[in-house]
This record gives C-alpha cells, structure tokens and sequence, in this order.
C-alpha cells in the first residue's frame, strides 16, 4: 500500500484523494503521514483566476499583491494571472516584467502568471514578453483609464496579431470602442447609456476580423451580454482561435444594483438589465463561455467618490468570493471545475493546473455547502474593504485550500509565508 505525504478523505464528491511532493498521486486509500478529514466537503480544483488587477509595482496603493493574493486564497483560488495594467510602470517590456516577477515572487501567497501588454510603439517587445514566460498579451480597443497604457487603434491590433501569430503569442483585447458622441451627462443612467452592448459588439467583431486575418489565437476578456458571447461562438465555428470569458459581477448583478449601490458596482463594460444577465448565464450554461474570471479591479475609495459618475473609478473589488459567486449562481459543480480550472488552463497550455488528476499540482478547495456566509467588511482581505457583495448572504463557506499540498488557508487564518511562484505557458 502507498504511503502519501497527505490523504484528504471523506469528501462528497471525491472520497479519496494522496498527494505526494505537491502532486496529486492516487485515488485510492493509501497510508499518509498527515491527513485531512473532509467528511460531508466538496472538493474542487484550485480556482485560476486569470484577470485580476493587482497592481504593483507602482500602484500597489490601490491593491498590492500581498493583500490581493491572501484574498484569493481565502476564496479558493490558487493561481492568478495578474494584467499588465494598473501597475506603474505597466508590464509592457522586460524590465517592466521583472519587476512585477520579483515582487510577485516576494509577496504571492499563491501562484501567479503575468500578462504583457500590447500599446502603441511596443510590437518589437513582444518576443522579449515572451521569452520571460507571458501568459498572454492585453490590449485596449478603447480608453484604459490609465495614461501610461493607451489605448490602440486597429491597425496596430493587426500588426500586433500578426506578430504574436508569429511567436504563438494569445492576444487578449478589452472590447469596446470608444464613442465620445455617447457621454453625455454626469450621473449613472448617462453611464450606462455611454456604454451600449452595441459598441461591445462592434469591437468584438473588429478584433474578431482580425484574429481570421492573422491567424493569432484571440481571447475577448469580460463580455457581458449574450450576443457578445454569441459572435465569439459564431467565429469559432468557422475556425478562429478564439476564446471568451465573462465575470461573475454580470452574473449576479444588474444595472439596477448598479443605481442601488453606486460606484462599487461601476465597471466596463457595464453591469447589464436583468434580461441580459439572465441571457449570459444561459450561454455559460450551454457551455459556450470558456472561462470565468473576477476582474478584480480596486482602488482607493477617494477614487470612487466624484460626483461625475463619469470621473468614478471603474473596477469591483472580487477576486476573494470568485468561487462563491459562481456556486450562488446556480452552477454545476463540474461546469464550475471547467470555468475555473481545467478550460482555462488548456486555454493558457498551463499543464500542471486546473484538475485533480494523477501528476498535477495538488491545489484544491475545501467546500462546505451546508454553510452560509454574509459578507461583511472583516472578512475582506482587499487592501481597501469595499465590495459590491457587502451585505449578501452566500449559501457556502470556502473551508480549506492547498496550494501543491500545502494548507494556505484554513478556517479563516491563512499561511503566514509566501509561498507563490511563476507559472509559464507549457509549465
């Protein structure tokens, strides 16, 4: 009989599970020198967030990724990707990533992987984003918000798809196209109206264009309406590489809670009517949204303060409840394990993570369903304690997770040491 370094067993899902030198090992009962009663758990693959904003170096003010990195292991999640904005300087060449890398190395309580950045005058720096081990490649099609990563017109997304083709680069776009016709006013019905799911659409079919031109593997971040999915569903069918994720803010929120709280809620795209939300959920059933990421995007509650909704700071703070989201929303648990697991990784060619299967990284999370949670500021490990979920009432409790088998969160306390490291494409 296998002897393990830890046994997790007695969970509802999965009665058995060995893990040995951070691998998941055996799924039959073996002897361990450490074991971890998970009677009347479930159990899932550690969560891959991979669309969080955390923000360092140079902003780390708004969220750092000590504060960022504790809240998604609080949730679940056991690697992030972290997108080359809103650090300061962005990560758009290789100093800029080694920069992120050593702090990420110093200060992440889980694994991570770093986005490049695609702006005007840095196509030649590609390869070199590539060479440190970029996940993938982010780009605007409208206003960031952010000075120092602008936004790019399409000729420079197709030269920047045809260079990424080129290198099997993943470019990943932020689709809307700016309308400066449509902001008119100040308040929020004026916000919502600026930001139609018509321009969505009319971005992603531009970027859409030009993924089966070049050839490059394309993945539209955070759609938030039905049609959006719809057109991506469309273009795979006839052969491009593409892919789509959507939050879990369009699938638990709407436009009205968008009157009802104000600027913790303010986003873009933007939170959608009820018909909408209810329209996204159906495609994410049906299986034709790949993958689902928080956008966790914070900032300093003075930021989100001006009475111009316009000039408010967009971003909800979300990555500590991805997991429990998704669970409120009503979805399965192996649609869960796909969103946030094993579809994503087959996304990024990340093979280590993602499953419990034989020979992956034994990260995990520890369910209990028979537990509720309210969302309150204490439990929010975000550098700043805001959240649209404040107040809510999550029909779950995130009990235990393990990183490569390793407890960093346990019952509300997490591991002390950091213990992340860099994961790179085919790792």
């Amino acid at each position: 009989m296998p002897e393990f370094d830890l046994a997790i067993h007695g969970a509802t899902n999965l009665p058995f599970i060995g893990i040995a030198d951070g691998k998941f090992a055996a799924f039959e009962a073996g002897s361990a020198r450490a074991e971890i009663d998970a009677q009347g758990l479930l159990v899932l693959p550690g969560a891959i967030d991979a669309h969080v904003h955390f923000n360092e170096p140079g902003r780390a003010a708004w969220e750092g990724i000590a504060t960022g990195s504790r809240a998604c292991a609080a949730g679940g999640t056991t690697t992030f990707f972290d997108m080359p904005l809103n650090a300061h300087p962005p990560t758009i060449d290789g100093p800029s990533f080694d920069q992120k890398r050593a702090a990420a190395e110093a200060e992440s309580q889980i694994d991570f992987a770093l986005w490049g950045g695609l702006v005007p005058g840095n196509v030649d720096q590609l390869e070199t984003l590539r060479a440190r081990g970029v996940i993938g490649i982010k780009a605007f099609m409208s206003a960031s918000g952010i000075d120092d990563f602008p936004s790019i017109e399409l000729p420079t997304l197709r030269a920047g798809m045809q260079r990424a083709a080129e290198l099997g680069l993943l470019i990943a776009v932020h689709a809307e196209i700016d309308h400066p016709e449509l902001k008119r006013g100040t308040g929020i019905a004026e916000y919502l109206a600026s930001r139609p799911i018509a321009i969505e659409l009319e971005a992603i079919r531009a970027a859409l264009d030009l993924a089966g031109e070049t050839g490059c593997a394309l993945h539209v971040v955070h759609v938030s309406s039905a049609a959006g999915v719809q057109l991506v569903a469309d273009a795979r069918a006839r052969g491009v590489n593409v892919t789509c994720e959507t939050c879990p803010h369009y699938l638990t929120l709407t436009s009205d809670d968008l009157h009802r709280l104000g600027a913790v809620a303010k986003c873009a795209p933007p939170l959608r009517p009820e018909a909408e939300r209810a329209a996204l959920l159906a495609m994410v059933r049906a299986g034709q949204v790949t993958m689902i990421g928080s956008d966790h995007s914070p900032a300093p509650m003075a930021m989100k303060t001006d009475p111009d909704f316009f000039k408010v700071w967009g971003g909800i703070s979300g990555c500590q409840h991805l997991v429990a989201l998704l669970l409120e929303a009503g979805l399965e648990l192996d649609l869960i394990s796909r969103l946030t697991g094993s579809q994503v990784a087959d996304r990024f060619a990340v093979r280590s993570k993602g499953r419990i299967a034989a020979g992956g990284d034994a990260d995990l999370v520890l369910i209990d369903r028979r537990a509720s949670t309210v969302v309150t500021t204490d439990e929010l490990l975000y550098r700043h304690r805001h959240s649209p979920y404040l107040g809510r009432t999550l029909h779950s409790r995130i009990v235990r997770t393990l990183l490569r088998g390793q407890t960093v969160f346990d019952n509300g306390m997490l591991l002390p040491t950091p213990r992340g490291r860099l994961i790179t494409p085919h790792s």
